[in-house]
This record gives structure tokens, sequence and C-alpha cells, in this order.
């Protein structure tokens, strides 16, 4: 017997190996850019049973074993050379209508959330994408179009469900394993065990407005300056993505997608300045409901491959910064079939900001902006294109240290981090570290970042 047939033989849940139907679609990661790592087998658990056991087998196997979700790790980390463990089946949705509490299961997806939950007229900070997996959001950190004026998702976090790394499965909470439960709350996917249900206290979805404002390239830094002064002194219900980005064949384009719980005229009046400083070519402010808002904010989820780097500022950047960040945009190489390239930034603060950095293990609460930078490709483009396009976008990240910290949102994790530790948990970085010698002593669950 094989010990793959052994692992089987133990479990509910579908064993797929290479070759098998389905393989490569519950085993690839949503970033092609480490498409070329391929599992030994993965295991699709058909409830917590089946991950408790697949964590024993591969541990007295020394199987290699990673954790994947929605597969979105930016990093390739939802995937590896050993076993992977696909915990999408894990999706069952219950709502307490007494308490307000949701509990899902540790691989629901963002649309079956919002779904749930759309009946019952209540909310947390959730994603924008349909098939970002709750485990990897909450894990690390979670900031979301609400979290302004709500906080993190992890912050909305009551519970959750851990399989350890010994096989056995404790809940994680304020009263119970709470230095546990802390980690949980921004120590970032896949450190400390794997989480096979959250639960969550929801609020009342609010209704409000959105905003699409563009505006053409030659006014990039007028209109990242002047949205910078809005975000400073907006309410905590709006919350902004103010961008910039070019694609192949492209002038470029400078855009700021907005979410606000309050009605349009409101959102009309805080984005008055923008408009003033530099005409847009296109405006499109609406009140709507919280789930069309939700629809119409989401996020589309890459077709290729793709690289991001971030920093987190907790102080808006000045004019030769801002000037600095546009040309290196600029000078986006392009080539090929490449989708397109940009660097963003997204309005932190409010509610986020009100909750000491110590309380939960994500640090940034002091952060205003964080400064993210990316580009992508496609398997078309050559080895040069790629090799140009990764460059460029290690240059614009070295160069925007000249006016951002050495800070890095752990959710979308950088392969290309150097003092990786530092960078995502700060002051918490420490105490992860004790977290981690408790909980896994010997390092079963490991990737190249771990804590």
């Amino acid at each position: 017997m094989t010990r793959w047939q052994m692992l089987r033989d133990l479990v509910d849940g579908e064993l797929r190996l290479p070759g098998d139907c389905g393989f490569d679609e519950a085993g690839s990661p949503v970033n092609r850019r480490f498409a070329t790592i391929r599992p030994s087998a993965v295991l699709s658990a058909a409830y917590a049973g089946d991950v408790a056991r697949a964590v024993e087998w591969a541990r007295a196997e020394s199987v290699p074993l990673a954790v994947r979700g929605g597969g979105h790790s930016y990093a390739g980390y939802s995937v590896s050379t050993g076993l992977v463990l696909d915990v999408r089946d894990l999706a069952g949705i219950r709502f307490d209508p007494d308490t307000g509490q949701v509990t899902v299961g540790g691989g629901t997806p963002m649309k079956a959330i919002y779904a749930a939950l759309r009946p019952h007229g209540v909310t947390l900070p959730l994603g924008n994408s349909d098939t970002v997996g709750i485990g990897g959001l909450t894990l690390g950190g979670g900031v979301t179009t609400i979290s302004r004026a709500h906080g993190l998702t992890c912050d909305a976090l009551v519970s959750t469900d851990v399989v350890l790394a010994n096989g056995t499965r404790v809940t994680a909470s304020a009263r119970e394993h709470p230095d546990l439960f802390w980690a949980c709350r921004g120590g970032g996917g896949g450190n400390f065990g794997v989480n096979v249900s959250f639960t969550f206290q929801t609020r009342p979805a609010q209704a409000g407005s959105t905003c699409l404002v563009m505006w053409s390239w030659p006014h990039a830094v007028e209109v990242l300056a002047v949205m910078q002064e809005v975000m400073r002194t907006a309410p905590d219900a709006f919350s902004a993505r103010i961008g910039i980005a070019r694609s192949a064949g492209d002038e470029g384009v400078v855009s700021v997608v907005g979410y606000h719980l309050g009605p349009a005229a409101e959102l009309r009046e805080l984005m008055a300045p923008a408009q003033a400083v530099a005409r847009p070519y296109r405006v499109d402010i609406e009140d709507r409901n919280f789930w069309d808002a939700a629809t119409l904010l989401r996020h589309r989820d890459a077709d290729g491959a793709f690289a991001a780097r971030t920093r987190c500022t907790p102080y808006e950047i000045d004019h030769a910064g801002l000037a600095a960040l546009v040309r290196g945009v600029d000078r986006w190489p392009g080539g090929g079939v490449s989708g397109g390239a940009g660097a963003a930034l997204f309005a932190w603060g409010g509610a986020i900001s009100r909750v000491p950095a110590a309380d939960t293990a994500f640090p940034h609460r002091d952060t205003r902006f964080l400064l993210s930078m990316d580009t992508s490709w496609t398997r078309a483009d050559s080895r040069e294109v790629v090799r140009s396009n990764l460059d460029w976008l290690h240059a614009l990240y070295a160069a925007s240290g000249e006016f951002a910290p050495d800070a890095s949102y752990v959710n979308f994790a950088d392969p290309d981090l150097e003092d990786w530790r530092r960078a995502y948990y700060g002051s918490n970085a420490d105490r992860l570290a004790e977290v981690k010698r408790r909980y896994d002593p010997d390092r079963f669950f490991t990737f190249p970042q771990a804590v």
C-alpha cells in the first residue's frame, strides 16, 4: 500500500494525484507566477476531521503541507510540492439572529458569505473578490471598503476553531487560548494551524453611495495630492482607493474608487476638491444599497501572473514623493501582452487606528495609506518581458523607500521582501514567535515566510 493510499483510507474527502480529474484546479494558485509549483497530491477535506487526520498523517510521513482556501496568496504560499490541503468544502454558514453572530467554515468564499448575510440585512468587513477565502482574509487582518468605519475583518472575529500541528482541535477566543486568538487576528495565514471555522459579530448592512472618478495622466500628481488631503479630513464613513495605472499601449489613467456610508450628495461634496483641481473625464457618483455597492466594487480575479509590493505609511506622501511615484509608473516597460501596472494609495485610518497595535497581531494601526505597487504579465510574455517587469517593480519599491517606511501588509505577501518579519509584524513580531513556539514547536507549518 502506498502512503497516498493510506491517506485516502483515512479521510472522507477526495484525494487527487497528478493526472486525476480536477487536480490542477484544486491545487493551482490564483497567481500564475507560481504555476510551476506542482503538488504531489491534493486533498479536498470534507469536514474538520479530515483536516486533523491529514495533519497527523503528513506529520508522521514528513510530507510538507500547504493549506489552500481561496488560493489567493500573492506569494504562492497556498501551494507546495508536498500535500495541498484544500479546505474550500469547509464552507458551511450559520447565522444566529439572537446574537447577530455568523459562523462560517474555514474555506468559505466571499460570494457565499455575502449571499448568506443579505437576507438578514447584516454584514461585517469582508473582501471584495468573489473567490477570496475567509481564512486568509481574516488571518492577515482584512482591510476592506468599510474598514475605516467598522475596522478590520479580524476585529469582528469572536472565535475560531483551529486544528493544531499535533492534530488536536481547539477553540481560540478571548477566553480560551487567548494568545492563539491574538495571533489569528493579523498574524498571517498558515502559521499556527488550520482554521476550520470562524465566528464573527455582524452589524446592520448600511446603504450608502459609491464613486468612480477618472482623470487623464497629466493630472496624476495633483489628483494624488488633493485626494490625500481629502482623506485626511474625511469622515470614517468614506473609504477610497486612489490609483494610477498604465496598460500596454495606453498613456495611463488616474482614478478614485470609493464607498461612502452616506448619501451621494455628501460623497459629491467630499470629492469636489479633487474635481476642482483637475477636470475628470468620467464621474460616476450614485446612491446604492449595500449589496449593489458590494457588487459594483467587486474586484475581478487576476487571470495571469502578477507581482505586488507594499509599504504602509503613517503620513501623507509629499509632492516630491508623489512626483517620483508617477515618474516611476510612467517608466513601466510594458512589452508583450502584459496586462498592466501601477500604484495605488488605499486610505486606512478611522476605526482601524482606534485599536491599539498590541491588542491584535495586526501592527499597522497607525497607517494612513497603504501604498501598493504592482505589475502583471501572461504566459504569452517572454522571459525578458517578465524580468523587465520585475526589475521595474523592484526599482519602484526601492525608490519609494525615500518617502514611505519599510512596513508591508502580510495579506499582500511579497516573496521578495527581505526583513519581512519586521515589515509584516512590526512590534508584534517577537510575541508572534512566542505563540509559534508554543503551538507549533517543531515548525510543522512552514513556508518561506512562516513565523
